[in-house]
């Protein structure tokens, strides 16, 4: 079986070691026999989302973030339209942002994103950057843990991907993080993420072979590694806050 995933801006959008996750879907592709291959797409000129199966978009800083808003929007319609068709996809800070209407900056200026998502994010003058590690407690991921760094808080009433047990999430005040709209997944978690969550992780293969393939044999790996690691951080963060 073979997938494609488009990395969006790879040259721009790459804080935190978020590079990680794609580096988790390959691997986790590779031991089931799954080849992954992975395009970086560093423009949007001539880009046809219908040729990926899945695809990955990082954190970045605000001036990067416009910067890709702008090669975004030359696609809005067809990255619209690929969220709405169930095409998988993990979307980090600030890939997640520009998602909504607008980012709001501490100085009060809104800078537009591309609105395909009802929600907006915006930072609050005098108010604290958001950030240390994270555990969120996930009715269909299990526990979720990860590191948080942003200044922007994100509001929304679309399914979230849990409760914040430590942390912040999309903001100080409602406990929830990221966003699970069809198949996509928006989320502040840097860490990466993937590694140690293979539940997500293996999210997002199994929606692209469902796509892709229909039915198909999704052979079920020794998780022992990832799982002691995701415990582990799990252990730690609760008694932090005992």
């Amino acid at each position: 079986m073979d997938l494609k995933l488009y990395h969006f801006m790879p040259d721009k959008l790459n804080l935190y070691g978020d590079i990680g996750n794609v580096i988790a879907l390959k691997k986790r592709c590779e031991w089931r026999g799954i080849n992954l291959e992975i395009e970086n797409i560093t423009s949007t000129d001539g880009v046809k989302l219908t040729d990926c199966d899945m695809f990955f978009i990082g954190g970045g800083s605000d001036r990067e973030q416009c910067i890709a808003t702008e090669q975004f929007s030359k696609i809005k319609n067809e990255f619209k339209s690929a969220i709405e068709d169930g095409i998988p996809a993990l979307t980090i800070c600030g890939g997640y942002q520009f998602l909504g209407e607008y980012y709001k900056t501490v100085d009060g200026d809104k800078l537009p994103g591309l609105n395909i998502l009802d929600f907006y994010t915006e930072s609050k003058k005098d108010a604290p950057r958001l950030i240390g590690n994270i555990l969120v407690e996930s009715e269909k991921f299990g526990n979720i843990v990860g590191f948080e760094n942003h200044g922007g808080r994100t509001y929304h009433n679309y399914e979230t991907l849990g409760n914040v047990v430590v942390g912040y999430g999309n903001n100080d005040e409602d406990k929830k993080e990221g966003i699970l709209y069809n198949n996509l997944i928006g989320t502040y978690l840097h860490g990466p993420i993937l590694p140690k969550n293979p539940n997500v992780t293996d999210y997002l293969i199994k929606a692209a072979l469902d796509n892709k393939y229909g039915t198909y044999d999704f052979i079920e790996l020794n998780n022992d590694i990832e799982l002691n690691a995701n415990k582990h951080m799990v252990e730690l963060l609760k008694k932090s806050v005992k």
